[in-house]
């Protein structure tokens, strides 16, 4: 391993055994002493194999991992996103030594700080006083460097008010806001944090980025998961994207969100989507498509006029009525169009409603569209994800050496010398 590598997987694959329980219904006293019998065997025989045991009439093998490979190196801030039960958080169990691989080997440099789980390392009967100098410990730290840092650690938790008070009646935002400051200040050289930042609040989620951050420029390495891609492409450099255990792609941040999005969503059949809400009765959607220059386009050119057109179906006569698209990305609303307004009747029967998109409007990247229609009186349908929306950009975007954002305000401007 090269001086600059500080985590190397090899072959990398965890293996769970999984128990399905039979629906059968014994009845009879000799079928119940069989199948206990049968199972006392299967277990004596597994344990002298040394294997789990599995309570369960059939066992079957699932991968959570499997031949997964990378080099991350001193300095990388990664992000590792994918579906949820893909083995992202199995990965970062293997990668803190909390369980062992089942085949291949990793290589870590360095020390480790995890903080995969809620209140993980803390003793719900002792203050929180007590738990930040138990969890130093168990995360490697000594009593006189526990000290040293204990105030920093107290002031950027936030909770010194209850400082003396037992974990067991804290918030679940508090376990965090602790946790997480015990583990960013154990100064190690891989820190490792799960999705529970999710359970902060707004302004400590700050606060931690921010700390990533810093860790990251004094040249350590940061290993993050999280479902936010907002905050991947804010803070990593690099992303691993995960797909049924396999790593299926390493890369720079941007193409790594863009290929996990286009695992996301392919263009799915608006007939076959779940919408929600009390119009469902009343409006069927069947197509979204994009216009530009008169032609139907796949990749949109954000230089030009866009035309989305969306054809649909009225079940019964409606009055009053209000089509709607928004424009996500990276699951935010960035944009909400109405198709006219004044709300419209609809005859029962087919229509088209077109949308107009003004040019130099979204910057470059993907985007996803929610769709949906409201009628007089408050009745209402939607659904998100039910088509993918791609623009490109013919002119070179400035954004001063960072992400331009998803939207661009075209105006008026006057200069004088």
């Amino acid at each position: 391993m090269s001086s600059d590598v500080v985590i190397r997987a090899e072959g990398l694959g965890k293996k769970y055994m999984i128990g399905h329980q039979s629906d059968e219904r014994y009845k009879l006293l000799r079928e119940v002493m069989n199948r206990t019998a049968k199972n006392f065997a299967f277990a004596a025989r597994e344990m002298l194999r040394g294997k789990a045991l599995v309570a369960a009439d059939e066992v079957e093998e699932f991968w959570a991992l499997k031949n997964v490979n990378f080099e991350i190196r001193r300095g990388d801030v990664v992000g590792i996103i994918g579906r949820n039960g893909t083995g992202k958080s199995t990965l970062l169990k293997v990668l803190s030594r909390i369980t062992e691989p089942s085949e291949g080997r990793v290589a870590i440099k360095g020390k480790v700080a995890s903080l995969l789980e809620v209140g993980t390392g803390f003793h719900p009967e002792l203050t929180g006083r007590e738990n930040v100098y138990l969890n130093g410990a168990i995360l490697g730290m000594t009593r006189a460097e526990i000290r040293r840092k204990f105030d920093e650690i107290v002031d950027f938790a936030g909770v010194e008010k209850f400082l003396d008070t037992p974990v067991k009646r804290y918030s679940s935002g508090m376990y965090v806001r602790l946790a997480f400051a015990v583990a960013a200040h154990l100064e190690p050289e891989v820190l490792i944090v799960d999705e529970v930042l999710a359970v902060g609040d707004a302004e400590f989620q700050t606060k931690c980025l921010g700390k990533m951050r810093q860790v990251a420029d004094q040249g350590r390495t940061v290993i993050l998961v999280s479902h936010n891609l907002s905050v991947i492409r804010r803070l990593c450099e690099r992303v691993f994207v995960m797909q049924r255990g396999i790593l299926a792609y390493s890369g720079t941040a941007n193409d790594g969100i863009d290929f996990y999005e286009r695992s996301m969503i392919s263009t799915p059949n608006l007939a076959t989507l779940k919408f929600e809400g009390e119009l469902t009765d009343g409006v069927k959607f069947n197509q979204v498509q994009y216009r530009q220059h008169g032609q139907y386009v796949d990749i949109v050119d954000a230089n030009a006029l866009v035309i989305l057109e969306i054809r649909g179906q009225a079940l019964r006569p409606l009055r009053g009525v209000d089509i709607q698209i928004a424009i996500f990305k990276d699951g935010f609303m960035v944009m909400n169009f109405f198709d006219t307004d004044k709300p419209e009747d609809l005859v029962q029967g087919p229509f088209i409603t077109t949308i107009e998109l003004p040019s130099h409007t979204l910057s470059a990247g993907p985007y996803t569209v929610g769709l949906g229609a409201l009628e007089a009186g408050g009745k209402w349908c939607w659904a998100e994800d039910v088509a993918r929306l791609d623009v490109s950009w013919t002119t070179h975007e400035i954004a001063f050496g960072r992400n331009p954002g998803p939207v661009r305000v075209p105006c008026a401007a006057t200069r004088t010398q």
